[in-house]
């Protein structure tokens, strides 16, 4: 019978940690169950990452993959219904869309490291200017990007995700320096072993669901 008791509260134990069951001691239930599980989170990290990584291979099509990425880590984290059916599903219909503005970050990112070599090159006057405005750039097009593929869905298309990104970043100034760490994060880590791309853009879609819901300090 003891035995028994045992077995069973450790089953209420679990059911209380991973928000499957009744809390245990009245607490309020997790905020994201689905997050409750270190290691089940970190595999569905790296299978986002490795998901993201095979479409967006064609480079333009990262913005639709990234954002069905964040789209599957949300569900994920609310122990929602997540399968990987749902982030090919979505990545197809934001593909047409996503390719656009992949077109766009791609040319405006070309022209800002061709500016950035020119600056340092020493063939243009005011080059350090030139180039803090060239990184500046490149953080702005990086940034836009994250917030736009964190506010896209099937519904509302990327024109009204676009829209949304500068009252986004205006109304969460910190939440946009972590997203850059996080966009310094992938790049660093990518050209130190190309494949570690598919754990940092696996992070990366965790972080933009992450970082808005963190909590914040009330100004009074």
């Amino acid at each position: 019978m003891a035995t028994t008791t045992r077995s069973a509260y450790r089953a209420a134990v679990r059911a209380d940690r991973d928000g499957s069951g009744p809390t245990i001691d009245e607490r309020p239930p997790a905020r994201f169950p689905g997050a409750t599980a270190a290691f089940a989170l970190l595999g569905e990290v790296l299978l986002i990452g490795l998901l993201i990584t095979v479409a967006s291979l064609p480079v333009v099509t990262l913005p639709a993959a990234l954002a069905a990425g964040i789209r599957h880590m949300r569900r994920f984290i609310a122990a929602e219904h997540a399968p990987v059916a749902g982030f090919w599903r979505d990545t197809l219909r934001g593909a047409l869309g996503g390719a656009v503005v992949g077109i766009v970050a791609a040319i405006l990112a070309g022209i800002l490291l061709l500016d950035i070599d020119l600056a340092r090159s020493g063939f243009l006057p005011g080059g350090v200017a030139i180039e803090i405005v060239g990184w500046a750039g490149l953080a702005s097009v990086a940034i836009a990007v994250l917030l736009a593929a964190g506010s896209w869905s099937p519904e509302t298309g990327w024109r009204a995700a676009l829209r949304t990104v500068p009252a986004a970043a205006r109304a969460d100034i910190v939440g946009v320096v972590y997203l850059l760490a996080t966009a310094v994060f992938v790049v660093v880590l990518t050209w130190v072993l190309p494949p570690l791309f598919i754990a940092a853009i696996g992070c990366t879609a965790l972080a933009v669901v992450a970082v808005p819901q963190r909590p914040r300090r009330r100004i009074h």
